[in-house]
């Protein structure tokens, strides 16, 4: 008894008002019913036929029909039942880079906030995979673990901004390496790193990273953040970058060398209108991963029964007994 709960206890709390209602009721209508209000008090006595002919009155067993319909929708509960599931073996890493150039308004309404749409799109699209997060500009710096709890990762998603940095900065390699660390400590098989960021400018420590990476068994995916004609990169304090002859300098998608680096991870590149065509290959590939052999993670899955059902055959046999003539 120690473990008698219930499932939907706000349905207790149709039991005092009813309880109440039906013991105003029975006290209202008393064994003479109306004919007080209708007859003399010494008249009535005399028409009276007999004491045994009086029914007996309804709202007592009303009343004890409905606390046991309501404690039956309250769902008392005391068995617990094991059930096997699977999990898929997918394990993302979203990697968001946070540079002052990411406040480029080429995209509008600028580089970042498109950029936190998409994290959102990848956190909804994700299912049963396992979902990690981080952020980087000159190094990396892990956000959320990997982990099954989406909401908090989308939560944590949200403030992401390149004010947050602790120095500025554009390098991949950092943020790759740690996307690495991440998924090395997480279990399966399918494992993808899926970059969102507008360039770097560490390419060939990059490129080297990338096919680290693929060796070793982890798809490197980039999502390009940004147009090819470029915007004014932001400094970060309200103005704009500017050259050695006071010119303001253009941040560019460079989506040659991200394609590049792509490659050499295994995985794709894809602006960010072909967000949902590499949503559909990361699905795919956890497919691929299962229909050739890959065993699903076994997880058991633990559930209260609903013991209520038990309470069903005593309320029909109680609403029975209000049809049974001479009983009300």
């Amino acid at each position: 008894m120690s473990r008698l709960h219930f499932l939907h206890p706000y349905w207790l709390l149709a039991l005092p008002p009813l309880v109440g209602l039906a013991v105003w009721l029975a006290r209202r209508r008393g064994r003479d019913g109306p004919w007080p209000r209708l007859l003399d008090g010494e008249l009535l006595p005399l028409l009276r036929l007999s004491e045994g002919g009086a029914g007996r009155s309804p709202w007592l067993l009303f009343g004890l029909i409905w606390t046991v319909a309501v404690l039956a929708l309250a769902s008392p509960s005391w068995q617990r039942q094991i059930t096997p599931a699977y999990r898929a073996p997918a394990a993302w890493v979203v990697a968001l880079e946070l540079s002052p150039s990411m406040d480029a308004a080429d995209v509008a309404p600028s580089r970042i906030v498109r950029a936190r749409f998409a994290v959102e799109d990848l956190l909804a699209a994700a299912h049963d995979a396992r979902v990690g997060l981080l952020a980087f500009a000159a190094d990396a710096y892990p956000v959320a673990p990997i982990t099954s709890d989406v909401a908090t990762v989308r939560n944590l998603a949200q403030p992401l901004s390149p004010s947050l940095m602790p120095e500025s900065g554009d390098r991949l390699a950092p943020a790759l390496k740690e996307a690495g660390r991440l998924l090395h400590a997480a279990p399966g098989t399918d494992r993808q790193v899926i970059v969102l960021t507008d360039g770097f400018t560490d390419p060939a420590r990059a490129l080297l990273t990338a096919r680290e990476l693929h060796h070793q068994g982890i798809t490197v995916n980039i999502v390009g953040v940004g147009t090819g004609g470029g915007a004014p990169e932001p400094n970060g304090n309200g103005g704009f970058v500017r050259n050695a002859q006071g010119q303001v300098v253009l941040t560019r998608l460079d989506a040659g060398l991200l394609r590049r680096v792509a490659a050499a991870g295994g995985g794709h590149y894809v602006p960010l209108s072909g967000l949902p065509a590499l949503i559909a290959d990361l699905h795919a590939a956890g497919s691929r991963q299962m229909s050739s052999g890959v065993a699903a993670q076994h997880v058991r899955l633990a559930s209260w029964l609903n013991d209520g059902v038990w309470l069903l055959p005593a309320l029909l046999l109680l609403a029975a007994l209000l049809a049974r003539r001479g009983w009300v």
